[in-house]
């Protein structure tokens, strides 16, 4: 089992990684409240990861610290959850709010996610409540998570590929994924993927 990957940032293509661990390339998928989180190519990076098995993959997910990754944990234990939602989940919203709102539930507040449904919410709720009952990390009700500040401009449509891509692999469709990107070009100058990538998610949620 793989717990801790300790090395050089190689490669980042929203959700996947690329972590150099002394010659051996790592690839790994996080969300995106991790990604932002991330230092530039090429710099020194520990990531916290999670090995899932199943019939057709298998898969090394990150995450920048122990506690996002025991929800994650937790995440996928729910009926009907799977790591590729767990991970949707953990992009849309910072651990802190989605503790809080489970407490509470709120689930109008995970309702704000994307990819997740009136009924996936209720069950989130129901079924997490005793297993986070005890849970010591909980905060505000924020559904967008911060974001660094920007580095060197990319080109425009490297970053409208990327951008696309990694709203794809998070489980929308390329149309969606496509005029998320687009009305938020139009509104907004984003210099990075990942701050794209950000106001795209934003732009899906209700309200």
């Amino acid at each position: 089992m793989i717990g801790r990957l300790v090395g050089v940032l190689a490669e980042k293509h929203p959700p996947y990684l690329l972590v150099d661990v002394n010659g051996v390339g790592y690839e790994v998928q996080a969300p995106m409240t991790s990604i932002y989180q991330l230092p530039a190519i090429g710099e020194k990076v520990t990531l916290y990861t999670h090995f899932s098995v199943s019939e057709n993959a298998q898969q090394l997910f990150a995450f920048k610290d122990t506690v996002d990754r025991q929800l994650f944990r937790h995440l996928i234990k729910v009926s009907g959850v799977g790591p590729k939602m767990a991970l949707a989940i953990l992009s849309g919203i910072e651990t802190p709010a989605f503790v809080s709102a489970i407490r509470s539930g709120a689930s109008e507040i995970l309702v704000k996610v994307p990819g997740v449904g009136k009924k996936t919410a209720e069950r989130l709720v129901v079924e997490m409540q005793d297993r986070l009952k005890d849970w010591p990390h909980a905060g505000g009700d924020s559904v967008v998570p911060p974001v660094q500040a920007a580095g060197p401009v990319a080109r425009q449509s490297d970053m409208v590929a990327e951008a696309e891509a990694a709203l794809i692999a998070l489980g929308y469709k390329p149309v969606e994924a496509a005029k998320a990107i687009s009305r938020v070009c139009q509104q907004e100058q984003p210099e990075r993927s990942e701050e794209l990538i950000r106001l795209a998610l934003k732009s899906m949620l209700p309200g």
